[in-house]
């Protein structure tokens, strides 16, 4: 029984690891979800502790933040107006009903008619979509890491 619960942990984390990078799959909260079945199922004697379960909670919760805000973050570096980080942000929400595509395109959509409808003209929109572009490439490299982070945790906690 051991081996199926060890299987499952595995795939959950590798699920995990692939949707840190798409944002299909909730990437980290798969991971965390590993990291509990491994200690519900194999119990404190053969897993992590509950420190390590609350250090991947956190990071989870770093994650999430840095997913949900990096586009609006990247747009107000390069100069987006409060218009535009609240059309980018509205735009993240509405992206979400339309998959994976929308995920990617509605924060671009909403920055840029943020901007517009703020009274900037077309050149400072387009500066400040690219930064969404920026900022939500960013946040996936950062999730990646996070994920990594998280999967190394996870397994040195079992051996310390």
């Amino acid at each position: 029984m051991d081996i199926l619960w060890w299987t499952l942990t595995i795939v959950l984390m590798l699920a995990g690891l692939v949707g840190t990078a798409l944002p299909i799959l909730p990437g980290s909260l798969l991971i965390l979800s590993g990291a509990v079945l491994h200690r519900l199922t194999l119990g404190p004697a053969h897993s992590v502790g509950w420190w390590t379960i609350v250090g991947l909670t956190v990071l989870m919760i770093v994650s999430h933040v840095l997913d949900f805000m990096s586009g609006s973050l990247g747009a107000k570096y390069f100069g987006a107006t409060r218009w535009g980080a609240i059309g980018g942000t509205i735009g993240a929400i509405v992206g979400l009903f339309f998959g994976i595509l929308g995920v990617f395109i509605g924060p671009l959509i909403g920055v840029l008619l943020g901007e517009l409808l703020g009274g900037s003209g077309i050149l400072p929109a387009t500066r400040s979509t690219w930064g969404t572009i920026v900022g939500t490439t960013a946040g996936i490299f950062a999730k990646v890491i996070i994920g990594l982070v998280m999967i190394g945790w996870f397994a040195v906690a079992l051996v310390v």
